[in-house]
């Protein structure tokens, strides 16, 4: 889809300057009016001047007003509309005063009197002074509450921010006290270079997520990359024990997903299947397109949850001699990440397969990115193939 060249500017960006404008616009249509009247009328074009004196009467009168008004509109309901209500009068007042007044310099063979004169130009300028009023209290009002909506739209905004990434930053710390406590044994045992590559792949998961905002999408192709550099880190603990299987559809490489989006999955599938089994688990990371949706599966070979110290794999607990004790977010965090992101549109289902295990199917909408060449450069270190 074409771009515009020039983006368009909401007319009340600047207030100033549309105050102006509808004030140099209402006035010019008053005056017009007026002159068309007299035009009608068989009034001589030397009465003109008139209407020019009265417009700039009018003019000037409604920017004391508007100074006036500007410093009612902010005070409680009654004392505003009071006050209007006083100003208004006398503003109307003087408005034909004046009228009247150049009226009868004007029109010396004129035979009304002032008073006369006064009471014919008093409705006019009531009208036009009195709609003047309304319409700047209309127009306020209407930009107060404008602005009411933008603050609170902007702070649910950055409460929702706030909330993703209390739920991004959820990572699990036994992840990260297991991964330096690996390191400082491999430093221990004297392996340095397996205890180096630990420490590289450790630090460019970590970099990633902070360099990434909560609130940001990837793609699966990233998202996948960045979870092959966790998986890297958690192999050299499990080694032989943590297997490993993508089956990742090359039309989903570029649909759009929350970041770190999958990781918790996987650490919780390697803590309730690989960590729990003698002989570990494998853990199978699925891709597919549904129609308009992106369905990701999260599936291991693990007891699922018909051993006693995965009961609590859904809540995120476990049991310490008969008290529960906090594992991390467990999969609740995946799912308040979901309605944040998507609402009512994603689907978020536990299930336990017929041949065992235990599996999380996931389903977004299909949104996409363009293709790119790269991705980010922190995930170009040299890294472990996931197999």
């Amino acid at each position: 889809m074409s771009v515009l060249p020039i983006q368009p500017i909401p007319f009340f960006a600047n207030k100033d300057q549309a105050f102006w404008r509808l004030q140099t616009a209402g006035w010019a249509g008053a005056m017009l009016l007026r002159t068309m009247s007299l035009i009608a009328n068989n009034q001589p074009l030397t009465s003109l001047v008139l209407v020019l004196i009265a417009t700039i009467t009018g003019f000037s009168i409604s920017l004391v007003l508007s100074v006036i008004y500007r410093a009612l509109i902010t005070r409680r309901a009654l004392v505003t509309w009071g006050l209007t209500a006083l100003v208004l009068p006398f503003a109307v007042a003087l408005h034909a005063f004046i009228d009247a007044w150049v009226w009868s310099l004007w029109r010396t063979d004129s035979e009304a009197s002032f008073t006369q004169l006064f009471l014919g130009v008093f409705y006019l300028d009531a009208t036009l002074l009195g709609a003047w009023t309304a319409l700047y209290y209309m127009v306020n009002f209407y930009l107060q509450v404008e602005e009411q909506n933008d603050q609170l739209i902007q702070l649910e905004n950055q409460a929702t921010s706030a909330q993703l990434a209390m739920l991004r930053y959820q990572l699990n710390p036994h992840f990260l006290f297991n991964t330096l406590n690996s390191i400082s044994t491999l430093v221990l045992l004297k392996q340095t270079e397996p205890a180096n590559a630990m420490l590289s792949r450790l630090s460019s998961f970590l970099r990633y997520t902070l360099v990434n905002k909560p609130s940001a999408r990837v793609t699966v192709a990233q998202e996948v990359d960045t979870l092959k550099l966790y998986l890297d880190i958690e192999r050299m603990r499990f080694e032989e024990r943590l297997r490993t299987t993508f089956q990742i559809d090359p039309a989903t490489e570029t649909c759009l997903l929350p970041s770190l989006l999958l990781q918790p999955l996987v650490e919780n599938a390697i803590k309730y299947a690989v960590s729990a089994q003698e002989s570990g688990a494998e853990i199978t990371i699925t891709t597919q397109l549904i129609g308009s949706m992106l369905r990701i599966t999260v599936s291991d070979t693990g007891p699922g949850l018909q051993s006693p110290t995965t009961d609590n794999r859904l809540s995120g607990m476990t049991y310490d001699g008969g008290e529960p004790v906090s594992t991390g977010v467990g999969l609740s965090n995946i799912r308040d990440r979901l309605v944040q992101a998507y609402g009512d549109n994603h689907r978020f289902e536990t299930i336990e397969p017929v041949e065992g295990g235990f599996a999380v199917v996931i389903e977004l909408p299909a949104e996409r990115r363009e293709p790119v060449e790269d991705h980010p450069e922190i995930l170009r270190q040299p890294a472990l193939a996931a197999r």
